[in-house]
């Protein structure tokens, strides 16, 4: 879709992130589908059974970039509305929500497509780093 009211927004914060005003703000009249992923925290990871809260840490200067980069890259492959990605920093307990990536469109399946591509490609591709602590101390873990 080919139209100035096309919203994107990309955010980095420190402060909880609100899914359902996220979910809000990519609403949209014309909109088939929304599709919001909420990544949240889980009290596992493989190998690990006692987490229970993720450190995340950001490269601020370059994270927004990369991210609208990634969004760009999804708005040429699919014709959606409006795209919405928040990623938190510091602390976040277990099932906090750490990621939010939203997306509307006419269609359900460019929604799902495009938030999907957004995710995945910016866990591969964005300077965010999580370090998952336990009862045993800290430890920073790969990405995707």
């Amino acid at each position: 879709m080919n139209d100035e009211t096309l919203r994107t927004r990309v955010g980095l914060s420190a402060d909880p992130l609100d899914p359902a005003a996220v979910y809000a703000e990519v609403a949209d009249d014309r909109a088939g589908a929304t599709v919001l992923f909420s990544g949240t925290v889980r009290n596992h990871s493989p190998g690990k059974s006692d987490i229970d809260h993720l450190e995340y840490e950001a490269y601020a200067e370059q994270v927004v970039e990369k991210i609208h980069v990634i969004v760009e890259e999804a708005r040429r492959e699919w014709d959606v509305l409006h795209i919405v990605t928040e990623h938190r920093t510091g602390v976040v307990g277990v099932q906090g929500v750490s990621v939010l990536v939203a997306v509307s469109s006419v269609h359900r399946g460019e929604a799902f497509d495009a938030a999907r591509y957004i995710i995945d490609e910016l866990k591969k591709r964005a300077p965010i780093w999580k370090k998952e602590h336990s009862p045993g101390g800290g430890e920073w873990v790969e990405g995707a």
